[in-house]
């Protein structure tokens, strides 16, 4: 990842938009963030969604989801078939149970080359996601790498690097491949690790994720030193494939957007935290009960005795967005495009 970082646009203020996996998920690829109550756990994901699995697909796009746990689990076959994904391969069918991990799924390095070898079997253009499994506890490598990675300070180092290590492999293989020069590759986390570092224990980094995104050749590559989230990466992939039809989205595109402030919008601490330009805003659902520095990373100091115009238009912000996130996902209008 650090020399892919080198030659991809990297964020490092991004943010999760939710605390699951499946939050993840919904945030990514329908741009649907999870609040107080996530979205795929309520009774509303059952309805039409816009997103950029059906964009795609409206624009000729084979669409896959891929997971290397038994097919089910976490709730991606669910979602996927919500979403319209064309093909979902899991842990059925990759088929060897002999790379099952024995907890999670079938190891990351076999996956990704199952992965590399589906697509390369597909006509283009296609879209597909991938989620890893080998980074999660009991934090076990295969027998085979037993000392290769190094074991760091944190148990799930070795993790990363065999996942890290896969990850190479994928590209030493798809590098090879007609359709990798003209594709675009997300890397995000699916949501914030607080365990490990007291600095991601910090309130306002909790949600704090890895994000890049890569395509060979780009004239897209540096560092994004401004808000992001998963969110954004729908109509920034948009963006960045030419789209440029109407479509629903709650983030803004990362490359092109200049009307829309960044910002990032989460749920934690029970409550809404909307962050953009010099503050953050925490909103109980009813008043804004606190403004903050944008650095004061565990909203220690309250500022909100000393209110001013760039308070008052963040406020607006955060309650207009959350007003339209309810209306739309309360009265199933989230197949329809943006006003």
């Amino acid at each position: 990842v650090d020399s892919l970082a080198q030659h991809s646009l990297i964020f490092t203020k991004a943010y999760a938009n939710g605390c699951k996996s499946i939050h993840g998920m919904s945030s990514v690829l329908s741009g649907i963030p999870s609040f107080k109550d996530a979205f795929t756990s309520s009774p509303y994901p059952k309805q039409k969604i816009e997103s950029l699995v059906s964009v795609l697909k409206s624009e000729g796009y084979d669409t896959s989801f891929f997971h290397g746990a038994p097919n089910g689990s976490m709730g991606f076959l669910g979602f996927s078939n919500i979403l319209g994904i064309d093909h979902y391969y899991g842990k059925n069918e990759y088929n060897n149970d002999q790379d099952f991990d024995g907890y999670w799924g079938i190891w990351d390095e076999p996956f990704f080359q199952y992965f590399n070898k589906t697509l390369s079997q597909k006509k283009a253009p296609f879209m597909a996601t991938l989620f890893s499994v080998s980074s999660h506890e009991p934090y076990v490598i295969p027998a085979k790498y037993e000392g290769k990675f190094p074991k760091g300070d944190v148990n799930i180092h070795q993790c990363i690097g065999y996942t890290d290590f896969a990850l190479k492999q994928f590209f030493k293989s798809a590098k090879k491949e007609p359709w990798f020069s003209n594709t675009i590759f997300v890397l995000v986390g699916d949501h914030g690790n607080t365990i490990f570092y007291d600095d991601y224990k910090k309130e306002v980094n909790k949600n704090k994720v890895a994000m890049l995104i890569y395509k060979p050749n780009s004239k897209f590559v540096g560092e994004y030193k401004d808000y992001a989230q998963q969110i954004d990466l729908y109509p920034t992939i948009l963006d960045m494939v030419g789209y440029d039809k109407p479509f629903r989205s709650w983030g803004r595109s990362l490359i092109g957007d200049k009307v829309v402030q960044p910002f990032v919008i989460r749920y934690s601490a029970n409550l809404y935290q909307f962050m953009s330009g010099n503050y953050i805003c925490t909103f109980d659902g009813n008043k804004v009960i606190g403004f903050y520095a944008k650095n004061d990373k565990d909203l220690k100091r309250n500022l909100i005795t000393k209110r001013n115009a760039e308070m008052d238009l963040i406020e607006l912000k955060c309650k207009a967005y959350l007003q339209d996130y309810m209306a739309r996902v309360m009265d199933r209008k989230l197949g329809e495009h943006s006003r």
